[in-house]
């Protein structure tokens, strides 16, 4: 099992920050909401259905060695999408610190291009790799994130049986042990990669990046509308970019550096 040390940043934007002199506003002209964002210690860990009963495309159970990265500690919300964007695509509007929903993959990187260009700092979607080793609290075995032997993912989790069916603010339940927040449950979250359902058999083992030839997007976590089975750690989804679906959101990870 890997350690993972966790240090909360707070990044925040606003009218006395300067870009190469220009000051930084929101596309409707106010601040950019903060963005906490957790640092992540790198190591080793076996990735893939290591409780068993998943599906194919989550095995063979592989071992995967990451790199430091910072990851936000919430899912994106509907405050900081307009601040940025000027818009609120999601179903369930209720602004503020809802989490962002009906969101393509493409527009995930329309935002985290505007985003990147108002605060000077690079930010991305993660890879799928780092998506399931901070879920797991830095790799360990945990089927839902943050989940320890014996218990259900109600505390940490909106899920089907808890949510009555809708979003909640982001935060609401507990953090997993990284003190990442709804990296189960809430809203599906994109990441990086492509998809390919046998990837896993010839996955890179030093920061891998996904198959550079797929179509469709993968995302992960489950959502309010689902049930258990799709907020396990390993599960993975996937769909076609451009696609707009209910309930489909986003975190982001911070690059180190400018």
């Amino acid at each position: 099992m890997s350690r993972a040390s966790t240090q909360v940043i707070t990044l925040f934007f606003s009218f006395s920050l300067l870009l190469f002199g220009v000051p930084l506003t929101s596309a409707s002209g106010g601040a950019i909401p903060q963005i906490p964002v957790v640092a992540v210690k790198g190591g080793c860990f076996d990735m893939g259905d290591t409780f068993g009963g998943g599906g194919q495309d989550e095995k063979p159970v592989h071992t995967v060695c990451l790199d430091d990265f910072f990851m936000g500690a919430y899912e994106v919300t509907q405050e900081q999408w307009q601040a940025v964007m000027g818009t609120n695509p999601s179903q369930f509007a209720m602004g503020g610190q809802y989490p962002v929903e009906r969101v393509s993959w493409n527009e995930a990187q329309a935002f985290i291009m505007r985003l990147s260009r108002l605060s000077g700092r690079k930010w991305r979607l993660p890879t799928e790799a780092e998506w399931e080793y901070a879920a797991r609290s830095g790799g360990r075995k945990q089927r839902f994130a943050g989940v320890g032997e014996g218990e259900t993912p109600d505390e940490y989790a909106w899920y089907a049986a808890n949510s009555g069916m809708k979003t909640h603010p982001v935060g609401a339940r507990k953090p997993n042990d990284l003190g990442l927040y709804d990296m189960s449950g809430n809203v599906w979250e994109w990441v990086c990669d492509r998809y390919d359902r046998d990837y896993y058999r010839q996955s890179a083992s030093h920061n891998p990046k996904g198959d550079p030839f797929g179509i469709n997007r993968i995302m992960r976590g489950g959502a309010a509308a689902e049930n258990q089975g799709f907020l396990r750690t390993s599960y993975r989804d996937y769909v076609a970019p451009d696609i707009r679906g209910d309930l489909f959101g986003l975190r982001l990870v911070l690059q180190a550096g400018r």
